[in-house]
């Protein structure tokens, strides 16, 4: 399951999308927007995709993470359009036999995600707005 999406995401359709009988552990990392940045208030955040090649980025990952470990399934949902505070902008579900591995895997999806997919974050304050580097 790898999607983008402009309606509020779902965990629990990512959760259930990992879930099955053989796994022993899920792990699920969700991001949300928060209030501030570098001291300064936020009012909302925007993300825009370049969707044929995040997409694909996406798989690129989660074949990755699935070649370092024993990982089962993989859920990765990333918002695009205007986020307010306190909504889910990312999220990331990894089950596998055993924790360790759903824990590694998670941990690196987001890490490498943020380094390496086209999605670029637009943060809107009460004085104005910037495009950060939160992608490339």
């Amino acid at each position: 399951m790898i999607e983008l999406d402009r309606e509020p995401l779902n965990v629990l359709s990512a959760i259930d999308h990992v879930s099955d009988g053989a796994v022993g552990g899920i792990d699920v990392f969700i991001g949300t927007v928060r209030e501030t940045t570098r001291g300064k208030k936020v009012i909302a955040l925007e993300f825009e995709a370049y969707e044929k090649m995040a997409l694909s980025e996406f798989e690129k990952i989660v074949a990755q993470a699935e070649e370092q470990w024993p990982i089962h399934r993989t859920a990765i949902l990333h918002a695009v359009g205007r986020k307010e505070i306190g909504d889910l902008a990312v999220v990331i579900a990894v089950s596998a036999a055993h924790r360790d591995a759903a824990f590694k895997a998670c941990r690196y999806i987001i890490d490498t995600l943020k380094q390496t997919v086209p999605i670029w974050k637009k943060e809107i304050f009460e004085d104005g707005e910037v495009w950060v580097a939160a992608h490339p």
